[in-house]
C-alpha cells in the first residue's frame, strides 16, 4: 500500500461543495477542495504528516489562520491567496469573518519518501517550523497546475504531476542542486531483470518504486543507475518498449490503428501517433505501409 496520510478535523459552518478531487504521486497526496463558509465558521485541523495548504481562489469575505486559539489570526497577504505549511502533528485553527467560498489545495507528503527520491534529506529544522499565510508566486503557479491534474485525473502522464509536486517541495525547502557526479550503472543482470520486466508489462502502469525494488535499490539510486546504463530514464524506456510493441502489431497488419494504440498501452490513437512520430520519424500508418511494401517486394 502507498502513502496514506492521517488527517483529523472539526468544522462548524463549513460545507464542502461537490466531491473531493484527489491524486497521489510517490509519497505525496494532493487534495483539491471547494467549500462554502458561513460568517463565523471555524475549523481545527491536524495531520499525522506535514501538509501544505494553498489558497487558489476565494470569493466573499476573509478568514484568519492561527496556531493557538487565543492568538491573533493571520489573513492571506493581499487579501486573496496565501500558503501555509503545517508540520506533522501541529494543529491549526481557522475562522471566517464573513460568508465566503474558497477553493484550496492540500499537499500531504511523506518526508522520508520525498527525501529518498531527491537523494537528499529535507531539512529537519524546516520540517518542524510552521509557516502561516506566506506568499510564493512559484508555488502558487505550480499549485494551480497540480489542481488542474486533480480536476482531470486522466489528463497527463503521472510523471507530469509527480514533477510538479516535487518542484513545490524543492522550492519550499530550498533544496539546492548538487554538483554533478559520476553515476554507477546497473550490473548486466540488474539491467536485464528490469528491461525484461518493462518489456513484459510495457502496456500497463509501471511504478518507479516497483522497478527499484526488483534490484534492491532506492528510487533515486535506481533512476540514476538506469539512465547511466541505457542513456534514458525509466519512463522513456517504457515508452520505447510500447512503441516497439506497436511496431510488432502494425507489422502483423490485422489490427486497426486504434486497436494497436490501446493494446500497446496508449490512451488513444492520437497519443500513439504523436509519440510514434516523435520516436520513429513518421506516422504509424506510413510506417506500416512502408513495412508491408518491403515485405511484399521480398516475396
Amino acid at each position: 500500500m502507498g502513502f496514506q496520510p492521517g488527517m483529523r478535523s472539526v468544522r462548524e459552518g463549513i460545507s464542502v461543495i461537490g466531491s473531493l478531487k484527489c491524486r497521489s504521486w510517490n509519497g505525496v497526496i494532493a487534495d483539491l477542495w471547494q467549500a462554502e463558509c458561513q460568517a463565523g465558521a471555524t475549523g481545527e485541523y491536524v495531520s499525522d504528516h506535514p501538509r501544505l495548504f494553498i489558497v487558489l481562489d476565494k470569493a466573499g469575505g476573509s478568514f484568519e489562520t492561527r496556531l493557538e486559539p487565543s492568538e491573533p489570526g493571520i489573513s492571506p497577504r493581499g487579501g486573496a491567496h496565501g500558503i501555509s505549511f503545517m508540520p506533522a502533528g501541529v494543529p491549526v485553527w481557522g475562522r471566517t469573518q464573513q460568508r465566503m467560498r474558497i477553493r484550496h489545495l492540500d499537499l500531504h507528503f511523506d518526508p522520508a519518501g520525498v527525501s529518498e527520491r531527491l537523494g537528499e534529506a529535507l531539512s529537519r529544522e524546516l520540517l518542524r517550523q510552521p509557516r502561516i499565510m506566506f506568499s510564493n508566486e512559484r508555488i502558487q503557479m505550480l499549485a494551480r497546475l497540480i489542481a488542474g491534474e486533480c480536476a482531470e485525473p486522466d489528463a497527463r502522464h503521472d510523471l507530469y504531476g509527480d514533477s510538479l509536486v516535487l518542484a513545490v517541495l524543492i522550492d519550499l525547502f530550498g533544496v539546492a542542486r548538487e554538483a554533478p557526479r559520476r553515476r554507477t550503472p546497473l550490473t548486466s543482470r540488474q539491467l536485464k531483470t528490469v528491461t525484461d520486466y518493462i518489456a513484459e508489462h510495457a502496456a500497463g502502469r509501471i511504478r518507479l518504486q516497483d522497478l527499484a525494488g526488483l534490484v534492491g535499490l532506492s528510487q533515486s539510486h535506481f533512476s540514476h543507475a538506469f539512465k547511466a546504463s541505457t542513456g534514458l530514464p525509466p519512463h522513456q524506456w517504457q515508452l520505447k518498449a510500447r512503441i516497439e510493441q506497436g511496431q510488432r502489431l502494425l507489422a502483423a497488419g490485422d489490427r486497426s490503428l486504434t486497436e494497436v494504440a490501446v493494446e500497446a498501452g496508449f490512451s488513444d490513437q492520437a497519443h500513439f501517433t504523436r509519440v510514434f512520430r516523435r520516436m520513429v520519424g513518421e506516422t504509424p500508418a506510413a510506417w506500416r505501409r512502408s513495412t508491408l511494401d518491403r515485405a511484399l517486394s521480398l516475396d
